[in-house]
């Protein structure tokens, strides 16, 4: 206990009082996106648009299963690289991920700042799940492996480009020679599927929790929200997760 003579009756957190920290309180409360309700409507929007990707990206990324060579996934990527919509979709999508990243490392900052003692921290999350209650660690580790993801790929397609790769068997630009040449490596097998598996439960709070923040909270259509949410944050990565054991196994040549 923290007494200031002259300065009023006892503060248990003396550095509270410290400039700096009122100005990154202060900093944290107002933040990019207004005040936390705000930031908890972008949060959810920008949620939902990242899952609305996740849909088309599986998608695409699932020809690889046609076992073709991967003449059926070269196609539908050269749709997506070539397509002015879909290139300016992708300036979209990156403003929305780190939108979405920001919002929520400012949420995560403002709830640590609403519970400096532990043991309030660990009362408040006794309700909840772990995985609620450890979003920002997921969605930490999912941007490492984005960021991974973009080295190994988006680099190459969009940047270096794909010329050393050949072309497929119709004569457009190999980009899944690229997913063969990568998941060739064990440990790139490893780093994908653990990222899958982080964005399993990421999603699986993530995706009930957009449409609560959105005020879409009724009891008739919960439990659709929450089955749909399920679904959802077990097929996509686990979708995503085959892609990578499928071809280290040699099931897609």
């Amino acid at each position: 206990m923290v007494r200031f003579p002259g300065k009023g009756p006892p503060c248990k957190f003396a550095a509270e009082r410290t400039p700096a920290v009122r100005c990154y309180n202060g900093m944290a409360s107002k933040g990019l996106f207004g005040s936390s309700l705000v930031k908890k409507y972008w949060m959810a929007l920008t949620g939902l648009f990242l899952i609305s990707f996740l849909v088309v990206h599986c998608t695409l990324n699932a020809f690889i299963f046609f076992n073709d060579g991967g003449v059926a996934f070269n196609q539908g990527a050269e749709f997506m690289a070539k397509n002015p919509i879909i290139r300016t979709m992708e300036v979209v999508l990156f403003i929305g991920l780190i939108a979405h990243i920001v919002d929520g490392l400012i949420l995560w900052s403002q709830n640590r700042a609403a519970r400096p003692v532990k043991y309030a921290m660990e009362k408040g999350s006794a309700n909840r799940s772990w995985y609620s209650a450890s979003m920002g660690i997921l969605g930490t580790l999912i941007l490492f492996f984005l960021i991974i993801h973009l080295w190994h790929f988006w680099v190459k397609s969009r940047i270096t480009g794909l010329h050393h790769y050949g072309v497929d068997a119709e004569g457009r630009e190999n980009l899944y020679a690229v997913m063969v040449e990568v998941f060739q490596n064990p440990a790139a097998v490893v780093i994908y599927v653990l990222g899958c598996f982080s964005l399993f439960w990421h999603l699986l709070h993530g995706f009930k929790s957009a449409f609560q923040s959105l005020g879409l909270n009724h009891k008739r259509y919960n439990p659709i929200i929450a089955a749909a949410g399920t679904a959802f944050s077990i097929i996509v990565p686990l979708v995503f997760a085959l892609m990578p054991v499928s071809m280290f196994l040699g099931w897609i040549k």
